[in-house]
């Protein structure tokens, strides 16, 4: 889509220095893809939060890793 926006000069060259893009077009769109994924996990993240009930302990996998040991022979 293209389209005509005014972007302060200082916050486009942050984001170009920040991005590694080379063009001021990389830049936003470099930019506007990091957002969306960063609300699309903050929206997973709220989604998921508090549901794991049965969620293991430290001492539940100390537990179940010395279960998995290999016995020595003596």
């Amino acid at each position: 889509m293209k389209t005509t926006i005014d972007i302060p000069d200082g916050l486009l060259e942050e984001a170009m220095r920040f991005t590694g893009a080379k063009t001021k077009r990389e830049a936003v769109v470099t930019a506007v893809e990091r957002f969306n994924r960063l609300k699309r996990l903050e929206r997973l993240n709220t989604r998921v939060r508090g549901q794991f009930k049965d969620f293991m302990t430290q001492s539940d996998l100390k537990a179940l890793r010395e279960a998995d040991m290999p016995r020595s022979r003596g």
